[in-house]
């Protein structure tokens, strides 16, 4: 069915001039619809409406605020079934996933409406007598979102939402390979009683509406999810009016396994965390460090328990795994799987594309033991249903190797040792470590982010997003003696 009218500027559907294919990953003779890209006339009309509405906006009061993220919050949490399954039509996560994304990203509305009301100021005495001071956050003002396609409802969520808590605009560039789940959630949004302009979804091709819209001087504030070349791209052309800036790009996760762990929960979590979402998490576990004395013992469980994935159509019952999103993104993983065999990599199962009674992006999840941690296998985000087991001999090694990385974005320890994790959990060098849990699987209202090549930027998620979407001001006051 098309979908031209999938660009929502100055509170108004507007077609695109142009139109992108919407097809289901699990059965590509399944056509979603064509949807519509925006021009460059789309975007700054969009940037000219979110100036003008967020001053109305940041005036509307922070009741005002509450209740419209909390309507909108309770929305998407009451069609999470509805928005789950095109959630997971259009990106090919299992059904069960996709319903939970939604819902979850529903709870960042609601979490954010409450937060609106908490944001509260200070008052500190001066050094010098008769001054009074008050420390207040104030809106940033037009914040530009450019998120991805691997959670298309849940990440872009946890930007919109405290942005428009405290009392900014927003323009969103989602990611073309969800403009279905971009459009629902855009609906949503566009039935509140919100200033006209205030929301606005601008859809379109990297390298032409991204790019202007980072370049834009009327963006305060840029949000920005994805891959580290764009993320880099992305720093360099806004440096030139200087925007507040946050950046989440790639990642390497490890998961080290020490000798004293639980070896089936050790595997459960790291299969879990590997393959879960085929792979495309930036959470995913793609670096397994196991302890020397039980490496082969949990390589065998880790190979079994691949194999016993159930890959198939994400809406079908029992399904584990769904298709790969794009044809580009299978290519790319069947090319590392060839990468890693010629790095010298033990195969030791799954990599291949699978055939399923519909047609689409299968793959079979992969293992590679024997690997090393200068592999560009164990270097490179892969972005795929991969992982590579390295051997360590000691948790001193484990830690090093896992440290050896560009990237810190989330890590892992299974161990039953309360040295071993505190240990961890002072010295490994990420933004979340996680102690007998797997590498994916973040809470709503606590800071997320990363270290390194993985982040940029002030934390989101939990109060910690008001460093971003807030700027503080310091007001100094002498009042005088009273006549």
């Amino acid at each position: 069915m098309p979908q031209t009218n999938s660009i929502y500027v100055a509170g108004e559907w507007r077609q695109g001039a142009a139109t992108v294919e919407n097809r289901n990953p699990s059965d590509l003779s399944d056509l979603i619809g064509d949807y519509g890209q925006a021009s460059a006339a789309d975007l700054d009309d969009a940037l000219a409406a979110a100036r003008a509405a967020q001053t109305v906006w940041a005036r509307a009061g922070v009741q005002k605020r509450h209740d419209v993220l909390m309507a909108i919050g309770t929305e998407l949490m009451a069609r999470a079934e509805e928005i789950g399954r095109l959630l997971s039509r259009e990106e090919g996560k299992p059904f069960a996933e996709g319903k939970g994304e939604v819902y979850r990203a529903g709870q960042f509305f609601t979490y954010y409406a409450a937060e609106a009301l908490r944001l509260h100021g200070d008052l500190a005495e001066s050094v010098r007598p008769g001054i009074e001071i008050d420390v207040r956050r104030e809106p940033v003002g037009v914040v530009a979102i450019v998120s991805p396609w691997n959670f298309p409802v849940a990440t872009p969520a946890w930007k919109i939402a405290p942005a428009l808590a405290y009392g900014n605009a927003v323009v969103w560039k989602p990611a073309n390979l969800t403009p279905a789940s971009a459009v629902a959630l855009t609906e949503i949004i566009a039935r509140q009683d919100i200033p006209k302009g205030l929301f606005n979804l601008v859809p379109g091709p990297g390298a032409a509406v991204g790019q202007r819209l980072v370049e834009s001087p009327v963006v305060d504030a840029i949000s920005f999810t994805g891959s580290v070349p764009v993320g880099r791209r992305i720093a360099a052309s806004a440096i030139s009016h200087m925007p507040k800036l946050q950046m989440e790009m790639g990642s390497k996760n490890p998961f080290l396994v020490m000798d004293d762990a639980d070896l089936d929960l050790a595997v459960a979590h790291a299969s879990g965390a590997a393959f879960g979402g085929t792979g495309q998490k930036c959470t995913a576990a793609s670096r397994l460090i196991v302890h020397s004395k039980i490496h082969d013992a949990f390589v065998d469980k880790l190979t079994k328990a691949a194999k016993a994935f159930v890959v198939g159509h994400a809406l079908e019952e029992g399904i584990q795994i769904g298709p790969v999103v794009s044809a580009g993104q299978l290519a790319q993983n069947l090319d590392y799987i060839a990468v890693g065999q010629a790095e010298g990599a033990e195969l030791l199962c799954g990599g291949e594309r699978l055939e399923r009674k519909t047609e689409g992006y299968y793959m079979a999840p992969a293992v590679f033991a024997g690997t090393r941690n200068e592999m560009r296998i164990n270097r490179e985000e892969m972005f795929a249903p991969i992982t590579c087991v390295i051997k360590a001999d000691s948790y001193d090694e484990a830690l090093a190797v896992a440290n050896d990385s560009e990237f810190g974005l989330t890590a892992g320890i299974m161990t039953r040792s309360l040295a071993r994790a505190s240990h961890f959990r002072a010295n490994m060098r990420a933004g979340t470590v996680m102690v007998n849990l797997p590498t994916a699987g973040t809470d709503y209202h606590v800071p997320f982010g990363g270290r390194g090549a993985s982040s940029y930027g002030p934390r989101e998620q939990g109060r910690y997003a008001a460093e971003f979407y807030t700027t503080v001001k310091t007001a100094y006051v002498a009042a005088g003696a009273p006549e």
